[in-house]
């Protein structure tokens, strides 16, 4: 998928909503339900009813950019459904994106560096 690479800013809205809506009225949402700023550079994630469909949105420093992927088997991994937003890792998104439980994903915990052999 094309988008957006390094460390970003990822909040999914837990609730389904009307997929006919397009990049205003996401935005609106975006502004009025979620209560944040979608020119800021945060990918903000929808999902549809049938938990098959979810659509990005997020402003690139250029534009606004609307995503849109639809699972052809299967269904993505949605946390349940509540009045709310979720933070995820950009790491999270991806494994979001591919299917995968994004609930697995998780940073690696702290590494020792290793010692010479005498």
């Amino acid at each position: 998928m094309i988008g957006p690479s390094g460390t970003v800013r990822v909040m999914m809205a837990t609730r389904p909503l009307d997929f006919r809506k397009g990049m205003d009225g996401l935005a609106a949402l975006v502004r009025d339900a979620m209560r944040a700023d979608p020119f800021c550079g945060t990918i903000y994630v929808f999902r549809s009813k049938r938990a098959d469909r979810a659509k990005l949105l997020f402003w690139d420093g250029s534009g606004m950019v609307l995503a849109a992927k639809r699972l052809e088997d299967g269904k993505f991994c949605w946390p349940r459904m509540e009045n709310g937003v979720v933070r995820l890792t950009a790491a999270q998104l991806a494994a979001l994106l591919e299917g995968l439980d994004w609930r697995r994903v998780h940073a690696v915990g702290q590494v020792s560096i290793p010692t010479l052999a005498g």
